[in-house]
């Protein structure tokens, strides 16, 4: 699920990377959610109140729900003949896993959230994506599916102005016999998560509901199309989420950001207050008002959220990262040095932070440390083209050393 916040103010921490993924495959996800700390009240329907359809031509999402776990019909004749053995198998659903996840040798990438069949196709998504059609495939078979939040650190990444707060997902198939879909005594749930089981080790899990997964769904993909500028896109988006799941705060969050991003501040402090009334803790929502006060010179109603703000987060994610790039940018490679690794004590596998902490170290002189850190900037990219960015880099700098310092 994905947290949005505005770039132009320090708001907010904290990432894990491709690892995370086969972030779902033993899910902000890419665009995901960002975790609020206590109980909150749950909004009572669709809060048709936010909604401000007159202001986007276009207020209908490009796919509906009914299409997110929808199989195609090369989905359809994979289950006929690659999943037709699980029928005969002890266990179905580890022939499906099998099936899915060895012969088809699926990518993690988060460059888009995908639905079931477009998953299958590329044979690539990110967690989300790579749940849902793990998930339509139980389905089809008559599996009994369910679904998680795993409580892991969010990763943060950015997309121009926006900053993007992303949790974990994963999948659960009970325990079942081959008749009848009965759960059968003794048997165990069968989780299915794309991270690693050393990075899974004591992690809490919250169940979660179809129609939640549905409205993360919708709400990443507010959060791509917002990124590419597609605003009238991303509201239909944001509040296609909401009508699936109102008490997601997340896509209310998504929606302020869409209503500032098209000029609309009335509306985006509506949603924003929404949000804040059902959850006093969201960081994400803090941190957007209080930009969005303060663009409008309302200084004094946005000091007290920005204390709240500053207790719950006290250090915004990207802050030193961005101080380490001005350093880097007039040749202070010490400074840049120092920032970069205070910035990966708060996200230690953010890509971006290992590939600048590389330059600096090379300047420095520090050609192991530098390719050392460019090997995980190339292990924890989110998407195929930073992994191959970062290995060309790491080949090319390889080259230019003797033999001897080349790891």
């Amino acid at each position: 699920m994905v947290q949005l916040r505005w770039g132009s103010t320090p708001g907010p921490r904290h990432p894990r990377g491709w690892r995370r993924g086969l972030l779902l495959l033993f899910l902000l996800c890419a665009l995901m959610l960002l975790l609020a700390g206590c109980a909150t009240r749950a909004p009572a329907g669709p809060p048709e109140a936010l909604f401000a359809d007159p202001l986007f031509p276009a207020h209908a999402p490009p796919v509906a729900a009914a299409e997110v776990f929808a199989l195609s019909d090369e989905m359809r004749r994979f289950a006929q003949e690659a999943l037709a053995a699980t029928a005969t198998r002890p266990d179905p659903r580890r022939a499906l896993i099998e099936a899915l996840y060895g012969q088809r040798k699926l990518r993690y990438d988060t460059s888009r959230t995908r639905t079931a069949a477009e998953a299958f196709d590329a044979r690539a998504g990110n967690c989300l994506s790579l749940v849902i059609m793990t998930a339509a495939f139980a389905k089809h078979l008559g599996l009994p599916v369910s679904y998680q939040q795993v409580l892991v650190d969010d990763l943060y990444t950015r997309e121009g102005t926006l900053t993007l707060a992303s949790g974990h997902v994963n999948l659960v198939l009970s325990g079942v016999n081959r008749a009848g879909g009965r759960k059968i005594a003794g048997q165990a749930d069968l989780s299915v998560d794309f991270l690693p089981p050393e990075e899974r080790r004591g992690q809490l899990s919250v169940p979660l509901t179809e129609p939640r997964i549905l409205a993360m769904f919708m709400n990443n993909r507010a959060a791509e199309a917002l990124a590419l500028g597609r605003v009238d896109e991303a509201y239909a988006w944001a509040r296609e989420a909401l009508r699936q799941d109102p008490q997601f705060l997340a896509a209310a969050n998504t929606l302020a950001v869409v209503y500032r991003r098209a000029g609309h501040l009335r509306e985006a402090e509506a949603a924003l207050r929404h949000v804040l009334r059902h959850d006093e803790r969201h960081v994400a929502a803090l941190s957007n008002l209080v930009a969005l006060l303060r663009q409008q010179d309302r200084g004094d109603e946005a000091a007290p959220l920005a204390a709240r703000l500053a207790a719950l987060q006290p250090q915004p994610p990207f802050e030193q990262y961005t101080l380490g790039r001005a350093a880097l940018a007039e040749g202070r490679w010490a400074d840049a040095r120092g920032h970069f690794e205070r910035e990966l004590r708060l996200q230690p596998v953010q890509h971006e932070v290992h590939h600048a902490l590389a330059i600096a170290l090379w300047q420095l002189g520090e050609r192991a440390a530098a390719l050392r850190h460019l090997q995980l900037a190339a292990r924890h990219g989110l998407t195929p083209a930073d992994r191959g960015r970062y290995g060309t880099k790491l080949d090319h700098l390889r080259a230019a050393l003797p033999t001897a310092q080349r790891r």
